[in-house]
């Protein structure tokens, strides 16, 4: 293994996490975040004092979890991909861990590289709230109508002005999303729903979530789904759901930039 010091290039990192104990992915004045826990465990395994500043395809909110979160940074010293990923989980708390690392070209961003994302969204259908699935997964007690949701869902796909689903503090240029897919299925008590756009907007897919219960619930119409989305207005939409059950499954990209087969495909079981 070679560890000549100087500049070896920009990487790639593939990071996998439980969002229930940090304040979200962005690093923050006081720390706590998942960024800072990352970049102060490379710091630690490249031997320096000051935290190795990432660029990740998408931010997380408080509580939300990422299966594969990508990272990118222009790495201070040379280490072979297995060295990233095993030494830096040496200092990275249990539940976070670097599950890849591939070199890539010094164009490749880690953010605009990236041509789509994908959210889950798992959902607990039970009498009593969740015990040891807490802040794994979302609950409702009501039963739900599949179907219903399905159809509500529909409405949703394509390139719609997603006002009615933006968090105000949102940052986005412009509310205009495509979203590619919405699927949705149940597995006994548990109910999961991917999501796949080409980017989406602060709190979208919750906020998404919260009209899909309703639907689920009875207490809204399919139709009324393609209300709230021609509304244009948060007021029209459900308040927004919890991020208990929310995970990034992480981004797309094209085959060309050579990352890990299968890497920013795979979906949770």
């Amino acid at each position: 293994m070679s560890e000549q010091p100087g500049v070896a290039g920009r990487i790639a990192l593939g990071v996998r996490y439980r969002g229930t104990a940090y304040r979200g992915w962005q690093s923050q004045p006081g720390g706590q975040t998942v960024q800072d826990r990352l970049e102060q465990a490379l710091a630690q395994f490249a031997g320096l004092s000051e935290p190795i500043r990432t660029v990740c395809a998408g931010r997380t909110d408080t509580g939300v979890h990422g299966l594969n979160q990508v990272v990118h940074l222009d790495a201070p010293v040379q280490r072979e991909p297995f060295s990233w990923v095993r030494g830096t989980n040496r200092y990275l708390p249990s539940d976070i861990a670097l599950q890849w690392c591939a070199p890539v070209p010094a164009s490749f961003h880690a953010r605009s590289s990236a041509i789509g994302r994908r959210y889950r969204y798992r959902l607990l259908q039970s009498p009593v709230r969740p015990s040891l699935e807490v802040g794994l997964v979302g609950w409702t007690f009501m039963d739900l109508d599949g179907q219903g949701m399905r159809e509500a869902a529909a409405h949703l796909i394509g390139e719609h002005d997603f006002s009615s689903f933006r968090a105000a503090e949102c940052q986005a240029a412009t509310p205009i999303k495509t979203l590619l897919e919405i699927t949705v299925r149940q597995q006994g008590p548990l109910w999961e729903f991917d999501f796949e756009a080409s980017a989406f907007l602060h709190h979208m897919v919750r906020n998404i979530m919260g009209c899909l219960v309703l639907v689920g619930q009875g207490r809204r119409s399919a139709a009324w789904m393609a209300d709230v989305l021609k509304a244009r207005s948060r007021e029209a939409a459900a308040p927004t759901f919890a991020a208990d059950g929310l995970y990034f499954v992480g981004p797309r990209y094209e085959d060309h930039w050579g990352l890990p087969a299968g890497a920013t495909t795979s979906l949770p079981v």
